[in-house]
């Protein structure tokens, strides 16, 4: 057993099984295969830097294998890798094309069949935003994991601000505009740092559970998913950081993206929003804003931390069971 701890090999890394349906630039939109599909086709939606793993992070504790096994149309959209030709696009790509376009691939794909959207993290804020600016989407329902709304809610960024103030808010400027982007081993150790308690007693903690193969299947299973992060669009990078973090806009309810103003106020769909009860990186506070703003919207604390609450062992019994009955309710 210590071996397999040491060289991994507990985890059922095995991808869902799915097929291309559609493509384009930063964009292809998969179909899961499905013996039982027949209930409205639901589209997974990751941030920027992520695949689809973390929506289907192992067997046993992947959200495609739990819907596709309850019978639902499961799909997801994918960025693909992200390189210096990428560097000048922004959020308004993935917000006017990219979700859009992936939207309507899965409701022709689907018999014209209402989609609903779950987003995780940066995800949810994308499929939020592209509900707010186009309401003529074929959308059933919205849900978010783990989306942080109110940028001064979040405890792990507020030692920044000053330093940020200091440097005249150059700093973190002209690093992603000298590079073009966040290099992917940048966006992973970000993603070990805002975990660093748990980053740094994990060895304890695996010590502590070498008899429990779910669990050390569960860090092994992690561990890859981080080393598969992705690198950040340079501009995109900017407007989160000069919208999200400085304006703190999304808390206001109103972001201006590439000149055109979008209200969050005008999300008409059904909304449930999920915090994680441990995450740092969207704390329960920050995760709650947009319920402000949004006429139909419902807020849940699950258990785990940021990716925990999406696809920890715990969202078994809490996350996955509130989507649904939260997509029951929309039937």
């Amino acid at each position: 057993m210590a071996e397999r701890v040491l060289v991994g090999g507990l985890a059922d890394h095995r991808p869902m099984p799915r097929t291309v349906i559609a493509e384009g630039r930063t964009r292809a939109v998969y179909r899961y295969h499905s013996d039982l599909a027949g209930a409205a086709p639901v589209l997974l939606v990751p941030p920027l830097a992520v695949g689809g793993a973390c929506f289907d992070l192992r067997r046993g504790c992947s959200l495609v294998e739990h819907l596709v096994n309850g019978g639902r149309s499961v799909y997801s959209v994918e960025y693909g890798e992200v390189g210096f030709d990428e560097r000048r696009l922004g959020l308004e790509h993935w917000i006017d094309n990219v979700i859009p376009a992936a939207v309507d691939a899965v409701h022709r794909d689907a018999d014209r069949r209402p989609v609903h959207l779950v987003g995780w993290c940066l995800g949810g804020i994308l499929a939020a935003l592209t509900i707010a600016r186009d309401r003529g989407l074929p959308v059933a329902s919205l849900t978010v994991i783990a989306s942080p709304f109110d940028f001064r809610a979040i405890p792990l960024i507020a030692p920044l601000r000053p330093l940020d103030t200091l440097t005249g808010n150059r700093l973190f400027p002209a690093f992603y505009r000298t590079l073009g982007a966040i290099p992917a081993p940048v966006v992973k150790r970000v993603f070990q740092v805002s975990a660093l308690d748990k980053h740094l007693t994990k060895p304890f903690a695996i010590a502590r559970n070498l008899g429990d193969r779910d669990y050390l299947a569960q860090v092994e299973a992690v561990d890859r998913f981080a080393a598969g992060m992705l690198a950040y669009p340079g501009r995109a990078v900017g407007q989160i950081y000069h919208k999200f973090y400085r304006a703190n806009a999304l808390a206001e309810g109103v972001v201006t993206v590439a000149g055109r103003r979008i209200e969050l106020a005008r999300v008409d769909r059904p909304v449930l929003v999920v915090a994680g009860r441990d995450d740092t990186i969207a704390p329960p506070k920050a995760v709650r804003k947009l319920v402000d703003h949004v006429a139909d919207a419902r807020f849940a604390v699950a258990g785990g931390g940021h990716l925990g609450v999406l696809t920890g062992r715990g969202a078994r019994h809490e996350t996955w069971q509130m989507i649904d009955a939260f997509h029951r309710a929309q039937a």
